[in-house]
């Protein structure tokens, strides 16, 4: 990037989709490819959300033009793809864990959170 670009606003990318946030997280470990997100996003701890190739491939393909994730070129299999997350992907994910992190705290404030199930 030259002086003259900007880097992009991290804000302007917030508030994330769940499919994008749940994508983004299962890259923060590493590098993976598409079924290997797929599956890891569907578990409760990847965020539980049913992802069908259509979603995954359209959602990592505006994440790779908004610059969220990058193809590492590695490969095992000449038909998989490998992503990995960027450094500017990795700042909007902190910042939508941040916004999530203050939504929880409000919830919480406000007695929302009393007697629901974990």
């Amino acid at each position: 990037m030259t002086k003259a670009q900007k880097q992009p606003d991290v804000r302007g990318s917030l508030p994330l989709t769940a499919a994008v946030f749940s994508i983004l997280l299962a890259l923060a470990g590493s590098e993976k490819h598409g079924y290997a997100i797929m599956k890891e996003v569907s578990l409760p701890e990847g965020g539980g959300v049913a992802m069908g190739p259509g979603t995954l491939y359209g959602s990592l393909d505006r994440m790779l033009g908004s610059g969220l994730v990058e193809e590492t070129g590695t490969t095992d299999d000449e038909r998989r793809r490998y992503y990995r997350v960027t450094g500017f992907g990795r700042k909007v994910l902190a910042a939508e864990v941040a916004r999530l992190r203050a939504a929880l705290a409000t919830a919480r404030h406000k007695g929302v959170l009393e007697g629901a199930h974990s």
